[in-house]
């Protein structure tokens, strides 16, 4: 039986980063809104509960039945879920003169305890609350404080099924032994084998999808990008000649890209359609401005395009997608209302009648990349960045054109080509965040080398065609376009960071992009985060 922990989730903006954490110790987890525990599930070995928006007196605070695993399993509460245990048996929770946010030390940690065996005095953690426990339950002991935070941690003792409880979150990377409190809790506590990893999971899906499509034709829709092409490898294993892909070449691609990635399939084996259905986008944004109407129209001419295809393969019943866990995470929050639509998640076309294969559904994106290694999968296609579906066509601001669209691509390639050229040497909280994204790099001497590419988690260039800027070039007046570059850092793209790239490859960047490509003069950089701003422009 495969072993899991439980993850509930209160809301917390961190609450995917703990279940990637866990995932990191080759430990199964599911994410899980509050009020649905799987009782009577005897795979679960531990639960974890998240922290949340409200606080423990809030009216609307989301409340769990805690009968229902303390004492069963080991229990571990972070931030919310810390003061959520405490209030619940009779502890104190209350607003206090000193909201704890950001960086502190743990003055005090009890490194006897199984929770915080390998810690340091003054280990540095994050916090981030504003109430505070302020007395613990009746039978429970503090484990760990810092300077203003008496119970930083607190368990009730016990040895087995006992539970422990942590004011800070050991899922962020500015916890410096986060990592280690979560190992020490999944592995030391609950008893993980640690046996979920990339060469299990290919095994086991393989296994399973020869047992659920048996001998049925598969239709899968292409991109490019990894989630999909992992799906299809993994697809291509298990059931060889019945899968069949389609690739559909809306023209707002990147340059070159679908004849590359047309190629790598190939190399692949893959059984690939491709699909030129550039001139029916054209023309039917033709004209069209406004950024919302531009991904329907280009939804819709997808369907079309895709059904049309796949009507021609006789026999099918399924269609496999890339569909990953945040893709499922996020499309429904912990009130079971929409959120955030992903175009994976959601009902088929019911013409279609096919039934639905997503083999990734339990996968963070790491772990993604993790088995295209495994599948023995090119490395330019496994770190390839995330791009949106409708592509270049959400970063031209105003109507689409092929001559827009030859512009951007032409100082996205060079960008692009830019990035993946400039290596950067990383060490210390860098290089391991780095290495836990899964980029291949060797350590030197405490240091990695890395391309900027694989530094970033998205970059892209967006064509400002609404505006036009004066420049001189050779003596004469040019009255030209700006281009936007956009580089971020993230970890699953729910919130991003401006990157912080060297002023001397932006130079080399803008004096190249501005040299040859026709149609700009100007080249700007984007420096805002998500949030308030989104990762692409439109």
């Amino acid at each position: 039986m495969q072993q899991k922990i439980i993850i509930l989730d209160f809301g917390s903006q961190t609450t995917q980063l703990i279940g990637r954490r866990v995932r990191e110790l080759d430990t199964f987890c599911e994410i899980l809104p509050y009020n649905k525990f799987p009782v009577g599930d005897d795979s679960v070995i531990g639960v974890i509960l998240s922290g949340s928006p409200f606080s423990v007196h809030d009216p609307e605070a989301f409340k769990v039945d805690l009968s229902q695993f303390v004492g069963r399993i080991p229990v571990l509460g972070i931030c919310y879920g810390a003061q959520y245990i405490s209030h619940a048996n009779g502890g104190r929770v209350e607003k206090t003169n000193t909201r704890e946010y950001g960086r502190a030390h743990l003055e005090y940690v009890d490194t006897e305890n199984p929770l915080f065996h390998g810690f340091e005095q003054k280990s540095q953690v994050w916090m981030s609350h504003g109430d505070s426990i302020t007395a613990i339950p009746e039978g429970f002991r503090c484990i760990a404080s810092t300077s203003d935070v008496k119970y930083a941690a607190y368990t009730n003792g016990a040895q087995q099924n006992g539970v422990w409880a942590v004011q800070f979150h050991p899922e962020v990377f500015h916890t410096v032994q986060g990592s280690q409190l979560l190992k020490n809790f999944v592995v030391g506590i609950c008893g993980s084998r640690q046996d979920w990893s990339a060469a299990s999971f290919v095994d086991s899906t393989v296994a399973e999808l020869k047992q659920q499509i048996g001998n049925d034709r598969v239709i899968l829709g292409l991109s490019g990008g990894v989630d999909s092409s992992v799906a299809a490898v993994l697809l291509n294993k298990a059931i060889g000649h019945n899968l069949t892909c389609i690739f559909v070449d809306h023209g707002m691609l990147r340059k070159d890209e679908f004849k590359q990635v047309m190629d790598d399939y190939k190399v692949l084996g893959l059984n690939v359609v491709g699909v030129d259905a550039s001139a029916k986008f054209f023309a039917d944004l033709a004209g069209v401005t406004d950024p919302e109407q531009k991904r329907k129209i280009i939804g819709r001419d997808f369907v079309e395009v895709f059904n049309a295809e796949a009507r021609k393969i006789e026999g099918a019943k399924w269609l496999a997608q890339g569909t990953i866990y945040p893709d499922r995470i996020e499309s429904l929050n912990i009130t079971g209302k929409v959120i955030k639509s992903h175009h994976n998640v959601g009902g088929l076309p019911e013409e279609m009648h096919l039934q639905l294969c997503e083999p990734l559904r339990w996968l963070f994106k790491d772990e993604v990349r993790r088995v295209g290694r495994q599948l023995g999968m090119p490395e330019h296609l496994i770190t390839r960045h995330p791009f949106p579906g409708p592509g270049l066509a959400v970063r031209i601001l105003g109507d689409i054109t092929p001559e827009k669209v030859r512009i951007l691509q032409d100082a996205d390639d060079i960008y692009i080509r830019g990035l993946r050229d400039y290596k950067v040497k990383l060490s210390g909280e860098e290089a391991r965040k780095v290495l836990a994204a899964g980029v291949p790099a060797a350590m030197t001497d405490g240091e990695i080398e890395v391309s900027l590419y694989d530094q970033i988690w998205q970059a892209g260039a967006i064509l400002l065609s609404t505006v036009r800027s004066v420049g001189v070039m050779g003596d004469e007046r040019t009255y030209e376009h700006p281009v936007a570059l956009r580089a971020v850092t993230s970890t699953d793209a729910m919130t991003a960071d401006w990157a912080h790239l060297p002023y001397d490859f932006m130079a080399r960047v803008s004096n190249e992009i501005i040299n040859k490509v026709k149609g700009v003069n100007r080249v700007c950089y984007d420096i805002s985060s998500k949030p308030p701003s989104t990762i692409e422009w439109e």
